[in-house]
C-alpha cells in the first residue's frame, strides 16, 4: 500500500502544461507509465559518476581551469569563476592530463621551477608545461576533488613507478624531489589509469606489470586501464585474463557524435536518437567481462563521455615535424576553435546527459566511475572566455542531478513509446530516494522535440495524486542553447507539477525532477 502522501505547494504554475487534465488522464497510459517498487532493495549509487575530465588540447587547461594573469585568475593563476562553477556541480573526482595527450607527456617536465615548453607531438600544439603535478592536485584540493592521473602507457614502467613514487611516497627519491619542489607531504593520489585507448597485446602487458609492481608497492589505490571505448564489442578477452586480477576498474569511452574535417551539425532528433548508446556499451562491457570472468570484481569508469565527439580534424598523431607548418596551425587555431561555437549546444546535450546519468545509476552495481569530457571548454558544460563564463545546457543537467537527488537508487519500471523514426523511447525516467526512504527524487526526461507526453506515475501500485515540488529544464524550442549573449536562454526553473490519478503533462524536450514525501 502507499502511504500517505505529503505534497509541496509553492504557488508557482507548472511549465509548459498543454493538456487539460481530464486529457492528460485520458492518454497518460498510451503514452508513458512509470512504475517504481518502493518496497524493494534500493542501492546506494557511487557520486563518482559525477565526475569531470581535463586535457591539454584546445583551452581547457590554459584559457579554462588556468589562466595567470587574468583579472579573473587568483594569485596562483587559477580561474575563480570557473571553479566557482565545477564546485557547484560537485565534482569529486577529475581525471588528467589525458586522454591522448599522456601518450607524449613525461610527468618530470612538469615539476620543479625550470620547466621549458614543448611539443606535444598528439595534438599538433606547443605545451608551455606551465601546468604539471603540482598544479593538477592544487587544482583537485581547491574544488575538494579527488585527482585522478592517467599514467603514459607508452612510457616505460618504471616511469610510470616512478611518478606514483612522487605523488605518494613518504621517503626515497622521489619523495625527496616533491619535497624539494615545495610539496613536503605526500599527494596521496587515490585513482591511477594505466594508459590510455590502446589495447595490443604490448600495452596490456605493461599494463600488467606496473599495476602488478603498483598493487604491491600502493596496495590501497585504485586502479584502471583503458577497456572498451566506441566501435568494440566489449573488452578483449586478452586484457581481462591479463589484467583482470589486478584492477579495480575498467574504463570505457565514448561520444556520441562522431567529428568531421568541417563542423558537423547535427540537428536534434539526430542528436538525441543517441541517447541510449551508452546504456548499450556498459552491457556489452559487462557481458564480456562475464564471458570470460564469471566473477570477476572489476567495476566500470566510463571516464571519457559526451554526446559530442571533439572537433580535432587531423589529430592525434604520432609525429609531428613542424608546429609552425601553415597545415598544422589551420588545423589548431582554427578548425579546432569550432568547439567553441555555442549554437552546438542544444536541450539535446542536455538530455543526452540526463540519459547517460540514468544509464549509471540504473547500472550503479557495476558503474562507480564516469567522467564527462571535458568538464572544461572544448565540449565541456562550462564555457570560459577571457571576461566570464557560460553554462551550457548540459550543466544544468549536471547541477540537477548532482544537487537534487536522494542517494540511493530504486527499482524502476519505464513504459513508453518510440519517437518516431529514432531507436529510443520517449519518456525515461529513474527514482532515488534518501535512507529513511521516505522522501523521493523522481527525474523524468521527456526527449519529444515539439510535443507534452502524458506519463503515469505508479508507486507501489498506487497512482500518485496531489501536487508537489519541481524543478524543470526545458527551451523554447528543442535547438535553444547558452551564449555569451544570452547566457540563461536555458535554466532549470522552480514549479510545481499537479498529478491526477498518476498522469501528469512533461513539456517537450525537458527534464524534470519531482520531489515527493511518503
Amino acid at each position: 500500500m502507499i502511504r500517505k502522501i505529503v505534497p509541496f505547494t509553492l504557488g508557482i504554475a507548472a511549465l509548459l502544461s498543454v493538456l487539460a487534465a481530464d486529457e492528460i488522464v485520458k492518454t497518460a497510459s498510451d503514452q508513458a507509465r512509470i512504475d517504481i517498487n518502493a518496497d524493494a532493495p534500493t542501492r546506494v549509487y557511487d557520486r563518482m559518476i559525477f565526475g569531470g575530465f581535463l586535457e591539454h588540447i584546445d583551452n581547457q587547461i590554459y584559457g579554462g581551469v588556468f589562466e595567470p594573469g587574468s583579472p579573473l585568475a587568483d594569485q596562483a593563476g587559477f580561474r575563480t569563476d570557473v571553479l566557482e562553477a565545477i564546485m557547484e556541480l560537485k565534482v569529486p573526482v577529475v581525471r588528467w592530463p589525458g586522454g591522448c595527450f599522456v601518450d607524449s607527456y613525461h610527468w618530470q617536465k612538469g615539476v620543479g621551477e625550470k620547466r621549458e615548453a614543448y611539443g606535444d607531438f598528439r595534438w599538433g600544439a606547443i605545451e608551455p608545461n606551465n601546468f604539471g603535478t603540482h598544479e593538477f592536485v592544487d587544482l583537485c584540493r581547491r574544488i575538494k576533488a579527488e585527482p585522478y592521473i592517467c599514467l603514459n602507457g607508452l612510457a616505460s614502467t618504471q616511469e610510470s613507478l616512478d611518478w606514483v613514487a612522487y605523488c605518494n611516497a613518504t621517503e626515497g627519491e622521489f619523495a625527496e624531489m616533491r619535497k624539494a619542489n615545495g610539496h613536503p607531504d605526500p599527494f596521496n593520489v587515490k585513482f591511477w589509469s594505466v594508459g590510455n585507448e590502446r589495447y595490443d597485446k604490448v600495452t596490456v602487458d605493461r599494463v600488467r606489470d606496473v599495476s602488478m609492481e603498483l598493487r604491491r608497492l600502493y596496495p590501497n589505490l585504485k586502479l584502471t586501464c583503458p577497456g572498451a571505448q566506441d566501435g568494440m564489442k566489449g573488452v578483449p578477452e586478452y586484457l581481462i585474463n591479463q589484467v583482470g586480477g589486478h584492477l579495480d576498474y575498467v574504463s570505457i569511452h565514448s561520444y556520441a557524435l562522431s567529428r568531421e574535417i568541417e563542423l558537423p551539425r547535427y540537428d536534434y532528433l539526430t542528436a538525441i536518437a543517441q541517447s541510449e548508446q551508452p546504456e548499450a556499451l556498459i552491457e556489452s562491457v559487462i557481458s564480456s567481462i562475464r564471458a570470460v570472468d564469471p566473477r570477476g570484481g572489476m567495476k566500470l569508469a566510463y571516464d571519457e563521455w559526451n554526446l559530442r565527439a571533439w572537433q580535432h580534424p587531423g589529430f592525434p598523431r604520432d609525429r609531428v615535424d613542424d608546429y609552425d607548418a601553415p597545415e598544422v596551425r589551420e588545423l589548431v587555431a582554427r578548425r579546432r576553435m569550432q568547439n567553441d561555437q555555442p549554437d552546438q549546444y542544444t536541450m539535446a546535450d542536455a538530455l543526452f546527459t540526463a540519459s547517460f546519468l540514468n544509464a549509471c545509476l540504473r547500472r550503479c552495481d557495476v558503474v562507480t566511475m564516469a567522467n564527462i569530457a571535458p568538464l572544461v571548454n572544448t565540449r565541456g558544460p562550462i564555457f570560459a572566455h577571457p571576461k566570464g563564463i557560460v553554462k551550457r545546457t548540459h550543466y544544468h543537467t549536471m547541477w540537477m542531478y548532482a544537487n537534487l537527488l536522494q542517494e540511493r537508487v530504486a527499482d524502476v519500471t519505464v513504459s513508453a513509446v518510440d519517437i518516431k523514426g529514432t531507436p529510443v523511447s520517449t519518456i525515461d525516467a529513474v527514482a532515488t530516494v534518501d535512507a529513511t526512504g521516505s522522501q523521493w527524487s523522481v527525474a523524468f526526461i521527456n526527449r519529444h522535440a515539439s510535443a507534452s507526453v502524458a506519463c503515469t506515475l505508479v508507486i507501489d501500485g498506487a497512482s500518485l495524486d496531489g501536487t508537489y515540488k519541481a524543478t524543470i529544464l526545458t527551451g523554447d524550442s528543442a535547438e535553444s542553447y547558452n551564449d555569451i549573449e544570452h547566457p540563461h536562454r536555458v535554466t532549470p526553473k522552480d514549479a510545481t507539477l499537479t498529478f491526477r490519478k498518476g498522469a501528469v503533462s512533461l513539456p517537450a524536450h525537458s527534464l524534470v525532477i519531482v520531489d515527493v514525501v511518503l
